[in-house]
């Protein structure tokens, strides 16, 4: 059963690193949490290192950038690894074509910049859905419609065989009170459709493979039993750190503050409900990351 703490610290010191999400742990779209940010200094300054670990469809350079408008200081992160990144990687070495349809945003282009990873990438071109070899989805074109309006074009994309790159495996986020669409809901829908959707992100290992290899760029590797999974998503955060067996601390205060009735804490019945209908348990839950 998993365990409700009432702070980061006091599991802390079983760990040498966390993998830590973003949006609705650190953040929520609009502004910083410094609760959040207290406790990833204080873990920091014991000698932890901190992987912000992120569904971001975009370059760690980008998410950095971000992070700065938000109001989250450096001080309190090592290092970024983004479901872009790792789906970018793939982008370039070609697992959907040369030739790209790309659902997204204006604002995810840098999605489609140069990797330096990579020392042979492909040339890739973005097109039009009928010329395409395969999709490229950093998100919805608009965050707020139905995923079901993309059928029509999946139909078509489907019936040509279009292999799916989904940069961003979370369905829903909050950006403060309200709730978005993300790239995941998508994928999902596509590959109900019958069509094939390729996943980078959490909870999926390329993500966590990238994670481990920014360790080992600044120095500091840890094994697995000493690397802690921090995130409010139970399908992406928690699977995925269950997946990689390594420790999960679950923020019920995200996206499941409801079924979980989250106001400072959980309250501990419904957090077993959920966690009996979700068939998973993390190692231990807590309110917001603090």
């Amino acid at each position: 059963m998993t365990r409700i703490i009432d702070s980061l610290a006091e599991i802390s010191g079983q760990y040498d690193a966390v993998f830590c999400d973003l949006w609705g742990c650190v953040h929520d779209g609009v502004r910083a949490f410094p609760a959040a940010v207290e406790a990833l200094r204080a873990f920091k300054a014991q000698g932890g290192t901190v992987v912000l670990l992120t569904n971001a469809p975009r370059p760690r350079a980008s998410v950095a950038k971000q992070l700065d408008r938000l109001g989250v200081p450096t001080d309190c992160w090592d290092v970024i690894a983004t479901s872009g990144d790792s789906a970018r990687a793939a982008m370039f070495e070609g697992v959907v074509g040369r030739k790209v349809w790309h659902i997204g945003e204006p604002h995810d282009a840098p999605f489609f910049e140069p990797l330096e990873l990579l020392s042979d990438p492909v040339e890739i071109e973005k097109v039009e859905l009928g010329e395409a070899e395969g999709i490229v989805c950093t998100g919805p074109f608009d965050p707020h419609a139905d995923p079901s309006v993309m059928r029509p074009q999946f139909l078509l994309a489907k019936t040509k065989g279009l292999k799916l790159l989904c940069a961003n495996p979370d369905i829903v986020v909050d950006r403060g009170e309200s709730r978005e669409w993300c790239a995941g809901a998508l994928a999902q829908l596509y590959t109900e459709m019958g069509g094939e959707s390729l996943y980078f992100g959490k909870p999926h290992p390329p993500i966590y493979d990238l994670a481990r290899r920014r360790l080992q760029q600044i120095g500091k590797p840890a094994s697995d039993d000493r690397i802690l999974a921090i995130g409010d998503g139970i399908r992406t955060d928690v699977l995925g750190g269950m997946g990689e067996n390594i420790d999960t601390l679950f923020i019920t205060g995200g996206l499941a503050r409801e079924e979980t009735g989250t106001v400072e804490q959980p309250d501990p019945s419904k957090l077993v409900r959920f966690l009996a209908e979700a068939e998973l348990e993390p190692t231990c839950s807590i309110g917001m990351l603090r």
